[in-house]
Parts: structure tokens; sequence; C-alpha cells
């Protein structure tokens, strides 16, 4: 061939860029869907978060004593806390689409709680149910001063201007993947219900969408309100079919459409307030064991709240809001002490993920949404028939839903060089430590009936094995002080670490309250003229 050159190369793929907001979101923060719509979302953001609601109160009440009547008005305080908090977070916090509701992370050190040597003696079931829920409450209050003095003194924003891509991913991503125990092993527990749910939700929310080609987002947006309005039928047709009839105990709880006891005991109307159990009881040892727990719902939530505005497709938040939403989830944490919640709050997961699923970020959807949380806590009987979904379906929810939250942490690798060795060391050891560790705390636990470190005060005890027991924790603790302490002077460990990429709104001068700070898309040149 004349010439003899070289035939032209193909043109290689391109790399997909990285996003500072993510893409393809139907609504913002600050655009809201039609009011119709509106309503339907935040009625699903209220289903959503019911399991929690339900699942801590079902589990402790009875180790404290009470019995139906007292777990309904738990789960009915716990709800109306929950909207208070969600609606105080949304407007005056970080001002993201954000629940606030129960926390797993307070869990332990309440059992301590539970478990202290001076309520045995006590005769009477509901008497000791009351003492034991006002020393709770005292725990709660002094442990909701640490995040408010770490949150509004501005401490914390010191902390957060030192979080980088790299160290947000160990953090992120096991805040939603370290949630693994509570998703198919909740659906096995009724495998006939909750795989019908989990194989549904998949296929209507990804599939449908696709053969229809409808364009109106009406089963991926909806998908959950669907799915659990035909299982739970379908698990109502069992239950009155006699399918569980002669099974064991634990399978008709789990199983059972009629099994919950809270519609027989939820009063019609009843609206809560502080002190309804009796005035708190204080003990230093347990208020400073509640406030290592708070410590590290603080940490989680932090990792929760960079899951939230990556889904809500907002720009990356300034340290001075992510300080300032945890001050007010600090009062939060007061508001369930002063009511009497025997839980402290902190970021939903599974509304993090549901924003994923829906492709819908915005706040007013999630304040609709605290407005069920409110209504449905007052009048009761109402609130108690949806509380009384199978477990297993809520469990099906949360394998999607955690594993959206997991993901939105590992797509913050797209800002970081992958190449690099120190890359690959911190989030491989951060990661590994963070579900090693844990599992060791976890299964010594379980074996013994008690944690590793095994003294003679107990709130000692909580100090050191609450945070161990965290999976969150434990990788972000470690991601965090290795990227900044390991060559963090060099001038290519800066990119490395994606830092450049949110160096920029770190240093955010205007009001960060402002509508346009959320809105879609930000406009950098007003604030930073030479982007």
């Amino acid at each position: 061939m004349a010439g003899g050159g070289a035939p032209a190369k193909a043109d290689e793929p391109q790399p997909h860029p990285p996003k500072d907001q993510l893409p393809n979101i139907s609504y913002c923060i600050t655009s809201p869907p039609p009011w119709p719509e509106a309503i339907l979302l935040g009625f699903q953001h209220f289903l959503v978060m019911l399991g929690t609601t339900v699942l801590i109160p079902t589990a402790l009440v009875p180790q404290m004593g009470g019995g139906n009547n007292e777990k309904a008005r738990v789960i009915e305080t716990l709800l109306f806390v929950a909207g208070i908090n969600t609606l105080l977070q949304t407007m005056f916090g970080t001002r993201l689409p954000a629940v606030i509701g129960g926390s797993y992370t307070f869990v332990p050190t309440t059992i301590s709680i539970i478990l202290a040597g001076r309520f045995s003696d006590e005769p009477d079931p509901i008497e000791k149910f009351k003492r034991i829920m006002r020393s709770i409450q005292g725990a709660l209050i002094v442990a909701s001063t640490l995040q408010i003095v770490l949150g509004f003194s501005g401490l914390w924003r010191n902390v957060a201007r030192f979080l980088s891509p790299l160290s947000s991913v160990p953090l992120v991503s096991l805040v939603g993947f370290g949630l693994y125990e509570l998703g198919f092993p909740g659906v096995a527990k009724c495998v006939e219900i909750g795989l019908p749910q989990l194989i549904l939700l998949v296929f209507v929310s990804q599939y449908v969408p696709h053969v229809l080609h409808s364009g109106k987002h009406i089963f991926d947006r909806f998908a959950v309100l669907f799915t659990i309005v035909i299982v739970w039928i379908y698990a109502h047709l069992l239950t009155v079919g006699g399918a569980y009839n002669d099974a064991p105990h634990k399978t008709q709880i789990s199983c059972r459409t009629d099994r919950a006891g809270l519609i027989d005991s939820a009063p019609w109307i009843r609206i809560p307030y502080p002190f309804q159990w009796g005035a708190p009881s204080f003990d230093a040892g347990e208020a400073f064991a509640m406030m290592m727990a708070s410590f590290v719902a603080l940490v989680e939530s932090s990792g929760a709240f960079i899951a939230v505005y990556r889904y809500a497709s907002a720009t990356p938040l300034p340290p001075s809001i992510l300080s300032r939403g945890i001050g007010w989830q600090g009062v939060g944490i007061l508001l369930s002490g002063l009511f009497g919640t025997v839980n402290g709050s902190s970021v939903s997961v599974e509304n993090a993920g549901l924003l994923a699923l829906t492709r819908v970020g915005s706040r007013r959807v999630v304040q609709i949404s605290a407005g069920f949380m409110i209504f449905f806590s007052i009048l009761g009987k109402f609130g108690a028939v949806f509380a009384s979904i199978p477990p297993p379906i809520i469990a099906a929810l949360y394998c999607l839903f955690f594993a959206y939250v997991g993901a939105g942490g590992l797509s913050f690798l797209q800002f970081c060089n992958l190449n690099s060795f120190r890359t690959k060391f911190i989030l491989g050891f951060s990661i590994f430590v963070g579900l090693s560790v844990p599992q060791y705390f976890n299964e010594y636990t379980a074996i013994n009936g008690y944690g590793p470190v095994h003294t003679g005060a107990r709130w000692f005890n909580d100090i050191i094995n609450v945070p161990f027991q965290s999976k969150p924790f434990v990788a972000g603790v470690v991601a965090y002080f290795l990227d900044n302490t390991l060559f963090k002077r060099e001038a290519a460990i800066r990119k490395d670490r994606g830092k450049h990429w949110w160096d920029k709104y770190k240093s955010f001068k205007g009001d960060t309250r402002s509508e346009e700070f959320y809105s879609l898309p930000f406009n950098l040149n007003k604030y930073f003229p030479s982007v």
C-alpha cells in the first residue's frame, strides 16, 4: 500500500467525568414535585421510617417490663418526636431532605441501663418500666449536650474541614453496607413474605419502567407503595387462611399480620408530651456511656448527611452546615430525652436510600413526611395499622435502601486517584478494619453476654465497647486518621485524596441557609468567579 502509513487507531472510549452533583435527579432540594405527587412521596417516606420506629421499641419495651399499651405509647412518642426533629433539621439544620428518626446506635447502652441491678427489686412490671424509662431519659438529656456543643460551637466544623472524598468513602459506604445484618436476615425470618417483597421491589423499580417506557416515572418512583400493598394483602391472606396457626411463636410474630398487638393497645387520640413517664433520673456513669453512644451517632450521621446531599444532587456540604446540622441533631436527642422515646435520634439511613430510588431530593417531600409522622402519632389507632406491617417486608426494603447508601459512598471514588498505592492502602485497610473489628466485638458479646472490655463499671465497659461495635465509626475514624497523617504534605497527595474538589465549597462565604446554595444547578460563577 502506498505511503506505508499505519492504520488509524479507533477512538478509545473516554472515562466518565467526575460530577460534583449527581445528574438525572428529577427534583432537587428546592424544586418540589406537584402537590399530589409530593404527598404520595412523603407518605412513602413515612412508611419507610416506620421500620426502625417500630422495631426498636418492640425489642426494648418488653425487656423494661412494659406491655402492649406501653409499647404503643412509646412508638407514638418516637414517631411524634421524629416528625418534630425532621422539621427542625429541614428548616434550621442542614436544610437537606434528611429524615431524623430512631437510631440503633443507642440500643446497646439502653440495654445496659435496662439490665442495671437497681431495677431488679421492683415487683410491679409497669413501675419498673417507668423507672427504667426515666433513667434512659436522664442519660439522653445529658448526652444531647455533646452534639449541641460540638455542633453549635463550630468545633465539629474544624473536624469536618479535613474530610476528603477519600476518607468519606469508608465512612459513608459502611453507613449503608454496615447494616447488612438488618437486611436479608430479617427477610429470612419469614421468607415466604420477605423474599417476594424483595423480588417484587427490584422488578417494579428497575425493570418495569424500562419495559413500559411511559416516561412518567410512576413505577420507579412509587415502587415502595405498590409492592407493600401487594405483599401486605398477600401476607394477610396467608394469616386469615390459617397458614401460621400451628407455627412456632417466633414465626407467628414475624409472619402474621394480626399479632403486633398495637392496634388494640393504641389510643384513638393522644398527644405525647414531655415528662409523660415522670421526672427523669440521672446517673453519672450511664450519662457518660450514653454520651459515647451520642458521639458514635454523630460520626455515623455525618456520613449519612453526606449520602443525603449526594442523592439530593446538592453541592458538597460546607463544614459549617454539617456542624450546624449536628447541633440540631443534638436538640433532637434532647427532645427524645424530654419526651421519653427509649432511644436517641440520628439521620435515617433507609430514607436516604429512598431518595436514590425515587430520584426525588425535594425538601418539601420530607417535610410532608414529617407531617404524616406527627398526624399518625396523634391518631394512634390509624398509625398502629401501618405500624403493624410485618417486619420481613420492611427488611426487604432495607436490602435495597442500605445498598443505595453504601453505593453512594463508593461514588466518591471518582474524585480520587485509584492508581495511587496510598489510596489503595487507606481504602482497603480502613474498610477491612471497619468490618473486622466490630465483628470481633459483636461475636464476643453474643457468646459471652458481655463485651471484650468487662470490668466492674458498666458505664466504662459501654464507653469502650459501643464505639468498636459500629462499623462506620471504626472505618471512618481509621480512614480520617490515615488520610490526614500519611504523607499529607506532598503536593501530589492533595489531588490523590480528591480534596481539590471539595475545597472550593469549604470557603463559601455567603449565607449558607440561602435557597440558592442548594439549588440545581449551583451557580459557581456567582461565588467563585475564577471557576
